[in-house]
């Protein structure tokens, strides 16, 4: 990781990955999505957050064809 790296907050991360602000709370609760707590605020390293979704933790895809469908892709 790069020590010079800026933490961001949740709506850049969500930016970012281009979800939506609740999945990424959904993520931290439920799959351990890379956070960390400064106070009462969430702040996340996309270093880390990009690791975590190459190790396929996130499942955005699988969780998108349970909603949809595997049809309409």
């Amino acid at each position: 990781m790069n020590t010079n790296e800026p933490w961001v907050n949740v709506e850049q991360v969500a930016k970012h990955l281009g979800v939506k602000r609740h999945s990424i709370y959904r993520w931290i609760e439920d799959k351990g999505f890379p956070s960390h707590r400064a106070g009462r605020l969430l702040r996340f390293k996309l270093s880390e957050v990009d690791q975590w979704m190459r190790q396929g933790r996130g499942n955005v895809a699988n969780s998108d064809n349970q909603v949809r469908g595997k049809d309409n892709i």
